[in-house]
């Protein structure tokens, strides 16, 4: 059986021993006829590694070639002579291309384009050619961005992809491949290859060798899902994977549908092989190359210099932090908190759930000092400190981030991400009644749930211990302060932002729960079982209390509270 040919996708050869980087001469070929001391440069390399052939005889030949040089000589020559010798050196070889392959090229625009490379020692000149590297036309337009990410929350820009550049080849590193995808988790593995047969046509994602990749489209999230088949863990003992979001550019007109999942060949990726400036007259890059610039988060705003909180005196006083001046709040005779009846009885079980969390905006808190509240969530996505694989942060700017390990970057609402495979989750859009107070709402996948005692009336706040498993937010180590009262508010709760100590008294009954407001400073609001807004609970007493259904949401403080029959 014949050996099957690789596809050459990307060749990269480095040629050494050049006297001079700049002469399209000695890069070209070497002097001379003695084919046995010849060295093999860049027109042996082209000669031997055809684009097309019929047999042994080459029928067309590679026409885009990037030339990667010395950085400190590229330096100098843009220093000293404005880039004059690169421009020299990339026309030169254009026209010894053309002279001595002008028969195989079929028509193609012979494009050559220079970088400079730290990698690269005095006298080495890298070149690279192949079905996968392109270099754009003069005022070609980008059709598609290609961008990955971890885990769905911080999106890094790995490439452009250009209407007449058909195949791309993404991976671990710049060795074999057109770009590196930044956190590229399967080393040399293999690589994912993009597809591209110019606009009106979907773009096809394809991954080689296919017994070591599984990929996925995701029509609901709009992306790729690669993993690795060989059982390949990460640092927390997650299965590998690499999510793959493929853009159209706003001109862009083709459509983006998933395309048949066929499998490539070869490891790794290019990452000097930047978005090019045109062909025909190349321009050298100076400055360093990179092969995908991550997002950078918004800036964090100076916060106005804040008050210190006074120490909790032993008063009865509600210190709740609320952007309206302080009041005492009225203390309402209650009944104790009973226990669960733990009798095996087909009997009614009410509950409650911690549905989702509300994140404020800070900017009604500033005179507190909070400069930040973060959110952790774990592997389970439940509220966690440690060991958090994903934070959402609000800042005093009353602006979002996601953090994960690959970095922050600002959201919006409203948001979905994947931060662990088969689970999604969600930033909601608070509704108008609720925009003034909080950012978003992050729904739990898993919300905790308590039971309640029926036929007993019970206070929720931060300082009543009913359903204090599902205040998670009750502790200083999710506000960041400024330094001025970090110190003051080191012990701190998150609860005193927004949740008095005690909000509201609830109790069971037929129709669903009968809510009364204990303190005048405290916001409520009613929400459906889909979390839609319903209405802002105002005067609600224990003579003449709301009447929430059963399945229906309260938000107190930053708790979306389900009540269960």
């Amino acid at each position: 059986m014949m050996p099957r040919l690789v596809p050459n996708y990307v060749q990269r050869e480095i040629l050494a021993g050049i006297p001079d980087v700049f002469d399209a001469d000695a890069i070209w070929q070497a002097p001379g006829l003695a084919l046995f001391s010849r060295r093999a440069l860049l027109r042996d390399l082209l000669e031997q590694a055809p684009r097309e052939q019929r047999g042994r005889a080459a029928t067309r030949c590679f026409s885009h070639i990037t030339l990667a040089l010395p950085q400190e000589e590229v330096d100098d020559d843009r220093h000293l002579t404005r880039g004059a010798r690169v421009r020299e050196l990339t026309q030169g070889l254009a026209a010894l291309h053309q002279k001595d392959f002008g028969d195989l090229l079929q028509g193609d625009e012979v494009r050559y384009r220079v970088v400079g490379a730290e990698r690269l020692v005095p006298g080495e000149v890298e070149v690279r050619f192949g079905h996968a590297v392109y270099l754009p036309a003069p005022g070609e337009t980008i059709q598609y961005t290609v961008s990955v990410s971890r885990d769905s929350a911080v999106w890094k820009t790995v490439c452009p992809v250009y209407p007449n550049q058909r195949l791309t080849l993404i991976g671990n590193d710049d060795q074999h491949a057109t770009w590196a995808a930044p956190g590229w988790p399967f080393g040399l593995e293999g690589s994912i290859l993009l597809v591209n047969d110019g606009p009106g046509t979907p773009i096809e994602v394809q991954v080689r060798p296919k017994d070591a990749f599984e990929c996925v489209h995701d029509a609901a999230q709009g992306y790729y899902i690669v993993r690795s088949r060989r059982g390949g863990v990460d640092a927390a003992g997650a299965p590998l994977r690499l999510l793959l979001r493929v853009t159209p550019a706003p001109s862009a007109v083709a459509p983006l549908a998933p395309a048949a999942l066929v499998t490539p060949r070869l490891p790794a990726a290019q990452a000097s092989q930047e978005a090019a400036p045109p062909a025909s007259a190349p321009v050298a890059q100076p400055a360093r190359a990179t092969a995908a610039a991550s997002a950078v988060p918004a800036a964090e705003p100076a916060p106005a210099r804040p008050a210190v909180w006074k120490p909790r005196m032993a008063a009865p006083a509600d210190l709740t932090a609320v952007p309206a001046a302080l009041q005492a709040a009225p203390q309402v005779p209650v009944a104790a908190s009973a226990e669960a009846e733990a009798t095996y009885a087909p009997v009614s079980r009410q509950r409650v759930a911690l549905a989702a969390l509300a994140l404020p905006r800070l900017s009604r808190y500033r005179e507190t000092g909070a400069q930040a509240l973060e959110i952790g969530l774990d592997r389970a996505l439940a509220p966690s400190a440690p060991g958090s694989i994903i934070r959402f942060a609000v800042d005093d700017g009353d602006t979002l981030h996601a953090i994960t390990a690959a970095g922050r970057e600002a959201i919006s609402v409203p948001a979905s991400f994947r931060p662990v495979d088969h689970t999604a989750l969600e930033l909601l859009a608070p509704a108008p009644a609720m925009a003034d107070r909080y950012c978003a709402l992050l729904r739990l996948p898993q919300p905790p749930a308590l039971p309640v005692a029926p036929g007993v009336r019970q206070v929720f706040g931060r300082s009543t211990p009913v359903l204090a498993a599902l205040r998670v937010l009750d502790s200083p180590r999710f506000l960041r302060h400024a330094a001025e009262t970090a110190a003051a508010n080191a012990t701190s709760s998150a609860d005193r932002l927004g949740l008095s100590r005690s909000a509201f008294s609830f109790e069971p009954v037929t129709e669903g729960y009968r809510i009364a407001r204990l303190s005048p400073t405290q916001a409520l609001y009613h929400l459906d079982p889909d979390l839609n807004f319903v209405a802002a609970i105002g005067e609600a007493t224990a003579d003449a209390p709301y009447t929430l259904p059963a399945g229906h949401h309260l938000v107190a403080g930053h708790y979306v509270l389900r009540f269960d029959a």
